[in-house]
């Protein structure tokens, strides 16, 4: 059984795939944080600004199994278009529910599979396109994937810590909320002292895109 918050199809708005048309599949739930208001103080990840709460976002609901899942996701791609069709895992934490016969079946009907995880938890085999989001001073033990994307500033989880493991892209991306000028000429700053990291945006918010 599948647990998924919201389907929606729209363009990535951040890091290395940014501006490219997706299939978001927010999954419920998360390890690192309850999603509860009341938690927050105590979370790990105390910055999230996203609803992974129950089921009852747009499109949202329980799938009993891995091809009626992937046979609803593959339904919000345009159809005349002869473009491969792209899905992205969220969450939440999306390595709690993404398993090898999710990611399988939607290889088998043409998918190409990318999720964006806290790389805390193990992932299934050959996912396309892994990106990974270090949060605080949780451990993370994805150390190899396509772009790590990390939120800045976060004083436990500091941009050297990561710079060795093996992804191909390393971004910076400013911290929401009311000091995010701050942080993005922070990032800004950052990123012209040590190159290997580029400027992740938000772009979505900027643009008004859903």
């Amino acid at each position: 059984m599948y647990s998924v918050k919201e389907i929606f199809y729209s363009l990535q708005g951040e890091g290395a795939q940014s501006g490219r048309a997706a299939i978001f599949c927010r999954f419920t739930g998360c390890n690192l944080w309850s999603g509860r208001e009341q938690d927050r103080a105590k979370a790990i990840c105390d910055f999230c600004d996203t609803d992974f709460v129950g089921t009852d976002g747009q499109n949202g609901g329980k799938f009993a199994t891995a091809i009626k899942l992937c046979e609803y996701l593959h339904s919000f791609w345009p159809q005349s278009s002869s473009e491969k069709p792209y899905i992205i895992f969220t969450g939440g934490e999306p390595a709690l529910q993404l398993d090898q016969a999710l990611v399988n079946c939607c290889q088998e009907l043409g998918f190409e599979v990318a999720i964006e995880t806290n790389g805390t938890k193990a992932l299934p085999a050959n996912i396309d396109w892994i990106c990974v989001s270090p949060k605080a001073d949780a451990e993370v033990i994805i150390v190899k994937g396509d772009e790590l994307k990390l939120v800045y500033p976060q004083t436990l989880a500091k941009p050297e810590q990561f710079a060795q493991l093996d992804f191909k892209h390393f971004y910076l991306q400013p911290l929401d909320g009311p000091a995010r000028s701050m942080y993005t000429k922070e990032c800004i700053d950052y990123c012209l002292k040590h190159p290997q990291w580029k400027l992740s945006l938000q772009n979505h918010k900027v643009l008004g895109i859903d």
